[in-house]
């Protein structure tokens, strides 16, 4: 098969390069290949069964048109300070520019025109004062929140606008390799059910997300594609109940907060807090299970669950950080016997584990069910550990009660983009016809800068025709 085009993955990224090649009047044959299914036969047996029944051959939570997006919280940040280090590569200005161009339009397909995180500045204000004297740094960054069940209907409309003006998707396609000659790249190789395609295509984009990163790593060191060991996050993902978080939830919806707590000065920070919100389980390859969360337009629970990270950093002798944090997920799953680990912190302070019976009694009752009571330090890393107990007690100084000792952590948390492909601004790799986008990329985190990488690999594409 032959197209001008082809991108390998369908989440934000790769979603949004084809959309904005249709928007600038591109002509190209352009073909999106996913592994997963369409949107509309993405569905997640757990919440008909009560528990994850680790599917095969993905986990529809994560894999398929709109990737980790369809079922995630959906929050899209307005601020180029929020998603990565996209603006370093391009421009911060640009970056501002790109993300408002690219709201309009999720606007257009159906996003919820309300912002959350503007206004209250006094409000604001005295929160920033108590992060400060405690050593954290906050940033308040607009967020428009589409829904987990909000986001699937905004995504199918984009799949059925993307097919309708004549895109290309193959769906249940996973990429086997790149087809490389001379030092350029003329394609990939496709794989279904024991079946193999060749497709050529004078630009290949890879946008697997953070599910593709350790693929993708792979294939930079078969290709000799030039990249550079990232971050690894490392962390938990951390439950409270909603009057403790209430003020902060009311008037910036998302906190962000970054620390360097002593003693090791790592950076940790907050991520991806969901008001009302539910925790979730996510299914990586090798059965490794993950814990995640969400938030809904319209179903609330009781809780505020919220992502406490932690950097890590490695160059020398070792420099695989996806293949670390790997391990520590997998250390996580065997003690809870492939389920998700919950403790709540007073017992971690105590050095000792926590129980069903004492969750039964506790205020806080986990949104994640089918989490298994446990030890979380015996199986998270000493830094990391450490990091994540002082960072938790600086944070109640911001919001009081967030240290209590009823408040539940789940584990493991982690976050694959840490491999750094090198491009120029224009997403061009070492290997001619060859961009990478997205999470998988190392540049991005999350939906809205990851669509913005997309709509400006289009617009390049689209240009580059024009002027041919």
């Amino acid at each position: 098969m032959k197209y001008d085009t082809v991108i390998i993955g369908a989440g934000p990224a790769g979603i949004f390069t084809a959309l904005e090649m249709l928007n600038k009047g591109s002509r190209q044959k352009i073909l999106i290949v996913e592994k997963g299914s369409a949107i509309e036969n993405r569905q997640c047996p757990k919440s008909k069964v009560g528990h994850c029944v680790n599917c095969k051959p993905y986990c529809h939570i994560t894999t398929g048109f709109s990737g980790a997006g369809a079922f995630s919280d959906g929050k899209l940040s307005l601020s180029y300070e929020v998603g990565g280090d996209l603006p370093t590569l391009i421009g911060e200005e640009k970056a501002q520019e790109t993300i408002d161009y690219t709201d309009k339009i999720y606007l257009r397909f159906g996003a919820d025109d309300k912002i959350e995180g503007i206004g209250n500045y006094d409000a604001v204000k005295e929160i920033r004062r108590r992060a400060i004297q405690t050593g954290l740094k906050l940033v308040d960054c607009p967020i428009r929140h589409l829904g987990t069940e909000k986001a699937r209907d905004l995504y199918y409309e984009i799949e059925q606008y993307l097919i309708k003006n004549g895109v290309d998707i193959m769906f249940g396609y996973e990429c086997s390799d790149i087809i490389m000659e001379d030092g350029k790249c003329l394609g990939v190789c496709v794989s279904r059910s024991g079946s193999n395609e060749e497709i050529f295509a004078g630009h290949t984009v890879i946008a697997t997300g953070r599910r593709g990163a350790d693929w993708l790593e792979t294939k930079c060191a078969e290709h000799s594609i030039a990249h550079q060991p990232g971050t690894v996050d490392i962390g938990v993902r951390v439950e409270v109940r909603n009057e403790i978080m209430e003020t902060v939830n009311k008037v910036l919806y998302e906190s962000k907060l970054i620390g360097y707590p002593l003693p090791f000065k790592n950076k940790v920070r907050t991520f991806c807090q969901n008001p009302g919100g539910f925790v979730s389980q996510e299914n990586y390859d090798n059965n490794l299970a993950v814990v995640n969360g969400h938030s809904f337009k319209e179903t609330k629970s009781n809780n505020t669950n919220v992502s406490i990270l932690c950097s890590h950093n490695f160059s020398y002798p070792f420099n695989q950080p996806i293949s670390y944090a790997q391990k520590v997920g997998e250390l996580t799953n065997m003690l809870g016997a492939g389920n998700i680990l919950v403790q709540r912190f007073g017992d971690i302070l105590d050095g000792k584990r926590t129980w069903p019976k004492e969750l039964s009694q506790s205020n806080v009752r986990p949104t994640l069910t089918d989490a298994v009571a446990g030890d979380i330090t015996a199986a998270m890393p000493y830094r990391a550990m450490v990091n994540i107990i002082n960072f938790i007690k600086a944070v109640d100084n911001v919001v009081p009660g967030f240290a209590s000792r009823e408040t539940l952590l789940y584990s493991p948390e982690l976050k694959f983009y840490s491999n750094r492909i090198k491009m120029d601004e224009d997403f061009n790799t070492n290997v001619k016809g060859l961009h990478c986008l997205g999470d998988s990329s190392g540049w991005t985190r999350g939906l809205m800068m990851a669509s913005v990488m997309g709509v400006l690999m289009g617009r390049k594409l689209a240009q580059d025709e024009q002027n041919v």
